[in-house]
């Protein structure tokens, strides 16, 4: 009879600084891998700190307390299954990330990453020593290799465990969302095996971190790069999957394939599990944010009630002088649409006291965007008081378009503890109101139906801080205004590079000094979801102080 080995793999959500918390979720997995019959149940990249740490796993009784809960789950979980789970390692007064199995009530291998990322949002080169790669170790007589994340992204260190007689890989990630990763991660690791022959198990925790949403998306994959399972983009998921010795070596059962969806829908769910996520692990219940009849608070607030729920969102709504009729109007509609309480709370009185309260030094000058920005802190105040005195949240609402030209208040539209939309450019926020109002699915909680009116969508976007205002009065159109900016910002292009690709230079330059000139409004704006590989914050960082500009080739 063919031998078998069943490997539970546990694609659950840790919480960092949470080590009893984990613990505790690791144990589930343990006896559901019991339960099964499992030979052993595998969990994530540093499952037991959560990820990522950053500097927290600098701190030595962080590292220690770490360490000594991987060392009590070993022995609580010695009656069953082999656990395998990541954690950090401590070697001749080196820091590792590492990959401990347990079993038999103790650390029967403990494997040490090799390839530490130092891009994007990646800094493990400062926090982590690199080990040299390690064999494969033995869990019920079957050889496994554990290539850990990185690892698995480059040839040698897959080659070397098939070379040293691994016969199933294993490769436990903490690996972030962006737009287009699934299609990227499997295309890698078909290619590790092809290159090895071996049959490969790809496991990704979920989960929403600060910026960064782990979106799971695990696969198991047989030799000649055939997918046995793949398990579902985003949600907690524990899968049993059976390899089979055969002639030509071990081969999972085929399972279930559940679907990856497209990227516009992908970019929502993430901006709904970030808030969800960072709520919960930051202790916040509900949200309260500025609702103004325009596409981006409605955008943020279907997020937020999708996230929350709605009977924990609170929209209020700010109107001054000049606030349109249609806009209150889309405000209303929208909050009871998704269900939201809606307060509304003028600012013109405050605006007239501070008026006159500047009028004396202000005297015999123009009023301009000094009296508009005026506006804009007034409301941030006032949603700051609301969030202090009843303990909620406040969302900020500015879309990337906005954070990459300045085109917001700091100290007003931009207060706020989290930003959904941070990395959402304009023109695609219109795709995603579309998308919602069209779209409902069981992780939502909101309500189904057109939620964002359809005249949120279609009317010109305006910041209503002056008479007749529209964002084309200060910005090129945000279809041209976006596809500058994903040359400058998404594909690092140059001035002449997009002259050449047909767009004006004078608007190209301006656009670009904008950028520049914005960037310490960046550095104190509001954490936000991360959907691609140039959001504003780890992926980027230019400086503050800066006076070169692109003059090259013109």
């Amino acid at each position: 009879m063919a031998r078998e080995f069943r490997l539970t793999l546990a694609q659950l959500n840790p919480t960092v600084g949470a080590l009893a918390a984990n613990a505790d979720k690791a144990r589930m997995a343990w006896a559901a891998a019991k339960q099964a019959g499992s030979d052993m149940v595998a969990l994530t990249e540093m499952f037991i700190t959560g990820y990522q740490t950053q500097d927290l796993i600098l701190k030595p009784a962080f590292v220690r307390a770490a360490i000594d809960a991987i060392e009590s789950l070993a022995r609580d979980c010695a009656d069953g299954p082999a656990m395998a789970i990541g954690g950090p390692a401590l070697q001749d007064l080196r820091l590792f990330n590492a990959y401990y199995i347990l079993q038999g009530g103790k650390i029967t291998a403990t494997v040490l990453k090799h390839h530490l990322p130092n891009d994007a949002v990646f800094d493990e080169k400062r926090l982590f020593s690199p080990a040299d790669v390690h064999g494969p170790y033995l869990v019920n007589g079957v050889r496994i290799g554990s290539p850990i994340c990185e690892d698995a992204w480059h040839t040698d260190v897959c080659e070397t465990l098939a070379e040293t007689g691994a016969e199933i890989l294993l490769v436990p990630n903490g690996s972030p969302y962006h737009r287009g990763k699934p299609n990227l991660r499997l295309n890698l690791m078909v290619s590790r095996v092809i290159e090895t022959g071996l049959p490969l198990v790809y496991l990704n925790m979920v989960g929403g971190q600060d910026d960064q949403v782990f979106d799971g998306s695990s696969m198991v994959l047989n030799p000649g790069g055939h997918l046995a399972v793949q398990m579902p983009q985003f949600d907690e998921n524990l899968t049993h999957v059976t390899f089979t010795e055969t002639e030509d070596g071990w081969r999972a059962a085929q399972g279930e394939i559940a679907p990856i969806p497209p990227i516009g829908e992908a970019d929502y769910r993430a901006c709904v599990l970030s808030v969800a996520d960072y709520f919960a692990k930051t202790g916040f219940k509900k949200a309260v944010l500025g609702l103004s009849g325009g596409i981006d608070s409605a955008i943020v607030a279907a997020i937020a009630a999708d996230a929350l729920g709605p009977e924990n969102v609170r929209c209020v709504m700010l109107p001054s002088e000049f606030t349109s009729a249609h806009s209150l109007e889309d405000a209303e509609k929208c909050a009871r649409a998704l269900g939201c309480r809606l307060d509304t709370v003028p600012i013109t009185a405050a605006q007239k006291a501070v008026a006159d309260t500047l009028a004396p030094l202000f005297d015999g000058t123009e009023e301009g965007i000094t009296e508009e920005n005026i506006q804009s802190r007034l409301r941030g105040v006032m949603l700051m008081a609301i969030s202090n005195k009843y303990g909620e949240m406040l969302l900020t609402t500015g879309n990337k378009s906005e954070m990459a030209v300045g085109y917001c208040t700091i100290y007003g539209d931009m207060n706020g503890g989290y930003n959904p939309v941070k990395d959402m450019y304009k023109t695609r926020m219109f795709l995603t109101a579309t998308w919602r109002n069209e779209h409902h699915r069981d992780w939502m909680k909101g309500p189904a139906g057109e939620v964002i009116p359809q005249r949120i969508i279609t009317k010109p976007p305006s910041a209503e801080l002056r008479a007749n205002q529209t964002d084309q009065d200060s910005l090129p159109p945000y279809e041209v205004l976006d596809a500058i900016l994903e040359g400058l910002v998404e594909r690092e292009a140059s001035v002449a590079d997009l002259v050449a690709e047909g767009f004006d230079r004078d608007t190209v330059k301006k656009v670009e000094h904008l950028l520049y000139i914005a960037e310490y409004k960046r550095f104190q704006s509001a954490p936000g979801t991360r959907l691609t590989q140039k959001a504003f914050w780890l992926d980027r960082r230019y400086p503050i102080a800066n006076r070169w500009r692109d003059d090259t080739g013109l």
